[in-house]
């Protein structure tokens, strides 16, 4: 078939922390329509006792999905990165990286939250900055690096977010995308900029920031050597490079009394603001304001989320993830047998629908353990509750866990805003898990809309979109989502 004349492609180019994908999308007749060119695994690796992204091979991989879309013929006028975030890297003035990209599951930063809080106080970082405290946050670890390799911190002239680099690798610009920089808990939420007394505390050196440039501006277009590579040449922009701020444009809510859930690896679960909510309250319920396209704020709670359970399956398959080459004693699978799905955990904990422990979900014992089947049991065992034993047992618990802390998430929520919410909107590919769904609109008591799947993908190319002027407006873009893609309604369950 020919391909369409005149059609105008944009690309997103969306790298989470266990895949990436890149998908291509055009409009006709004011739908959204995407295709999805290349996808590649994205795998933490050990070097020198750390775990680290194979960044080098993250970006050859963005550059083979680059080739395909020269090989369809069908070439993107711009395109846009989005990642996760509070990782970095650090360049010297030659453009060299220094040292490793060090995966936010790394445990280099035991102990640095205490560090940090003698040296400002949390109340202070979060009034001024809005970000809940999480370990792995690029504030402890900058202070974990200032510890472990100074020298590191001396040789750099350039602190990037991995979009950053990846951008820079692509353009030979380098430059701090904001929503990818809010996440480092060093940016203010009110001035939009580094906070210079902060990075004073804490001994950060400020001559390693820029800036940072808002979604929506062209950075620049391939260097030579990429379109020597690719065959083609393109411009580079920047959406919400932080993967949440791609996946809340996406939400195609008709209800403004909805919360948002990005459902991946991470659950994220909050509302869209105006402005940030950085008070006590806020701060003790461990809310965070995450910065989002056209200044929006995303007040949300991180949660866990699909992590278990990708963690379950690949240990029941024998599969190792970040520790070493250890086959965890649970794998159940023997060779030769097909891999275990996710399709047969949801069957499992079906069959044990009155398996009654629960557990937080929150918990760091789940951040990166070396068994995550032991420490789920370990939890339960800890609180006094029954021990799952089977995998019905397990996975029923999860799911449970997962969904009572949805509706807890919903409550506080509920409580720091003075607002009630009427249902869930959930993106992502989380989306597609119907069990999980419906255990959560029984848990929040409230209608779950599920879909778009490719919800980072959608709010990335959205943001090309609207540079592009094919959307006048945010709101005329999501009224396109909603009309273009399949959303599922799950109601909570008669009891």
């Amino acid at each position: 078939m020919a391909e369409q004349k005149n059609v105008q492609y944009h690309l997103a180019v969306d790298v989470g922390a266990s895949s990436g994908r890149l998908v291509l999308g055009h409009t006709e007749n004011g739908k959204i329509i995407l295709e999805e060119m290349y996808r590649f695994d994205n795998t933490q690796i050990d070097h020198d006792g750390h775990a680290c992204w194979d960044i080098d091979g993250i970006y050859n991989e963005i550059l083979n999905g680059l080739q395909a879309c020269n090989t369809a013929r069908k070439i993107p006028t711009t395109i846009g990165i989005d990642t996760w975030g509070v990782d970095f890297v650090l360049v010297d003035e030659k453009g060299n990286r220094v040292g490793d990209a060090v995966a936010y599951r790394d445990d280099r930063t035991q102990g640095m939250v205490e560090e940090v809080n003698k040296l400002v106080s949390p109340s202070h970082v979060y009034r001024e900055c809005g970000i809940q405290c999480q370990s792995f946050n690029t504030i402890y670890q900058l202070v974990a690096l200032l510890h472990e390799h100074p020298e590191q911190i001396q040789a750099a002239r350039r602190f990037l977010m991995i979009p950053d680099y990846l951008n820079y690798l692509l353009t030979g610009v380098a430059c701090n995308e904001y929503t990818n920089a809010t996440t480092t808990n060093l940016l203010n939420a009110r001035t939009k900029d580094w906070d210079s007394e902060l990075m004073d505390a804490c001994g950060i050196p400020q001559r390693l920031f820029a800036k940072p440039i808002m979604p929506g501006n062209v950075i620049g277009s391939f260097t030579k050597e990429v379109q020597d590579r690719v065959g083609f040449n393109a411009k580079v922009m920047l959406p919400a490079t932080h993967d949440t701020g791609s996946a809340f444009l996406a939400v195609p809510a008709k209800d403004e009394d909805a919360v948002y859930l990005s459902s991946g690896t991470w659950s994220l679960l909050g509302v869209e603001h105006e402005g940030p909510v950085t008070t006590e309250a806020a701060r003790l319920q461990n809310f965070t304001n995450e910065g989002g396209y056209d200044y929006r704020f995303r007040f949300l709670k991180n949660i866990m989320g699909l992590w278990i359970v990708q963690s379950i399956r690949r240990e029941l398959n024998g599969v190792t993830y970040v520790k070493g080459d250890k086959v965890s004693e649970h794998a159940i699978r023997k060779e030769g047998d097909p891999e275990i799905g996710f399709g047969d955990l949801i069957d499992a904990a079906k069959k044990e629908s009155d398996f009654p422990s629960v557990f937080d979900v929150n918990d760091e014992r789940f951040l990166s353990p070396d068994s995550m089947i032991d420490e789920v049991q370990g939890a339960c065992q800890d609180t006094g509750q029954p021990i799952p034993e089977t995998l019905g047992q397990l996975m029923q618990c999860v799911y449970h866990s997962l969904a009572d802390c949805y509706a807890t998430s919903i409550a506080d929520l509920a409580a720091l805003t003075g607002r009630t919410y009427t249902s869930i909107n959930i993106v992502g590919g989380g989306c597609q898990d119907g069990y999980l769904n419906q255990a959560t609109a029984d848990a929040c008591r409230i209608p779950v809309y599920a879909g778009p799947v490719e919800g980072t993908s959608l709010g990335n190319l959205i943001v090309q979109f609207l540079a592009d002027g094919e959307f006048d407006n945010l709101q005329q873009a999501r009224d396109a989502i909603r009309d273009s893609f399949d959303i599922k309604l799950i109601e909570p369950s008669q009891k």
